[in-house]
Formats: C-alpha cells, structure tokens, sequence
C-alpha cells in the first residue's frame, strides 16, 4: 500500500519558498518534487486556504508564501492537506459478527485513537521553521552553503 506523502512534500515545498525560491509555479514545484503539476495545485490548495499561501495565475505568477515558517507547526499542515489517515491499520472494514473480532476492534480502535491524539498534540508541537533549522544545521554539518539551492530531484 503506498504511503500519503502529501504532509512530507507540503513541507518541503513551504521550506523552499521560504529558503531558496520565494515564489515558484506549479510546474517547477513538480519538478523539485518529483510528481506532476496537478497534485502541487491540489496539495497547495488547502495551505493556500488556510492563509499560509498565496498563488497568482500568469506569466510571473506562482506559489509565494505568506505565513512565517515559525508561526506554521505540523498540525497546521496536516489540517490544510485534509486530515489524512495517519495509520493504515485497524479494525475491519466490513462489520462482522464475530464477538472476536468485536473485541479485536474495540482494542485496536481505542489504542489507534491513543497514539493518533500523542501524535497530533506533539505535531503541534513542532513548527515548519524546526525542520528548516534542521535542514540548515544538516547543510553546515556537511560544509555546504545553506543559500545554494539544493538540488531535490533529477
């Protein structure tokens, strides 16, 4: 079962236009990426939404951030990309009359809700400008000029 990356590449999208780039198009931010033109504008939308972004149709046009990477934590992205499933396990999809499986599913649901509510609190926690500063302090670590815009994708 693939994974939903959309949380992964939202922040790294919003990293670059406050890092590298200032503004970019859809296109380009595919390309970084490595996805198509269509997901960038479906995933971009939701932040857009939520005030983080702003985007302009036309030559010279693109996504420019408007919100500070400190004021944006992993909660705030997670909400702006539409809440997406943070486990793929869990109870059965179809009811069954299984006392078994009724015990199976009780258990599994409470434990899930546990870790997703420790999850979703420590995400707001963490602010977009946390992974930017990790992303810096991994550059110096590595000699390399944070300001040169690195490159993502082939």
């Amino acid at each position: 079962m693939p994974r939903d990356n959309r949380l992964s590449r939202s922040l790294h999208a919003l990293i670059h236009l406050d890092r590298h780039v200032k503004r970019a198009t859809s296109d380009a931010m595919a390309k970084m990426l490595g996805t198509n033109p269509v997901v960038v504008r479906r995933m971009m939308s939701g932040l857009r939404e939520k005030g983080y972004l702003v985007s302009e149709k036309g030559h010279g046009g693109g996504w420019e951030l408007r919100a500070e990477l400190r004021d944006i934590t992993l909660l705030d992205v997670y909400q702006a990309i539409g809440s997406p499933a943070l486990f793929s396990i869990g109870p059965a999809a179809d009811p069954s009359p299984c006392l078994v499986e009724h015990a199976v599913d009780a258990r599994l649901d409470q434990a899930l809700g546990e870790a997703e509510a420790l999850l979703l609190q420590r995400f707001s926690q963490i602010t977009v400008a946390d992974i930017a500063d990790d992303y810096l302090q991994k550059m110096a670590s590595l000699g390399l000029d944070p300001h040169i815009f690195p490159r993502c994708s082939d």
